[in-house]
């Protein structure tokens, strides 16, 4: 399928050799997915240098995967991270909800919702 922006996309949100009309199982889906989110988190604790709860691990994670970890390890978020300030890093996700459509940076719905709960889960990491 071509996600809102027009990337050729399969399984949950993989791009990476991408085909339209290829398809996968389930169970490909979930291992690639298992796969990916390793080789997120190992790239991602070459930036975020602070122990951070679950939840807002898991968060992180998610938004990584979804960013890419050269724009997290390079955002505002992760410098916030490191110098302590969860809270603020995780209120820093609600400004990832934007896609370039025809040249133009637009608010997507989808990433406004995914924002959302990936807010909800960090900052409950933090007791919020």
């Amino acid at each position: 399928y071509r996600d809102p922006v027009g990337i050729p996309t399969y399984c949950v949100g993989e791009t990476r050799g991408a085909k339209l009309g290829r398809t996968y199982t389930d169970q490909q889906c979930a291992d690639l997915l298992n796969s990916r989110i390793k080789e997120f988190d190992a790239a991602l604790g070459k930036c975020v240098k602070v122990e951070l709860p679950t939840e807002t691990r898991s968060a992180v994670l998610q938004w990584a995967y979804n960013v890419g970890t050269g724009n997290a390890c390079r955002s505002t978020l992760v410098r916030k991270l490191n110098a302590g300030d969860i809270e603020g890093a995780c209120n820093e996700l609600t400004r990832w909800n934007k896609g370039t459509i025809k040249g133009k940076s637009k608010v997507l719905p989808g990433l406004v919702t995914r924002r959302a709960h990936e807010k909800a889960l960090c900052l409950a990491g933090i007791g919020q």
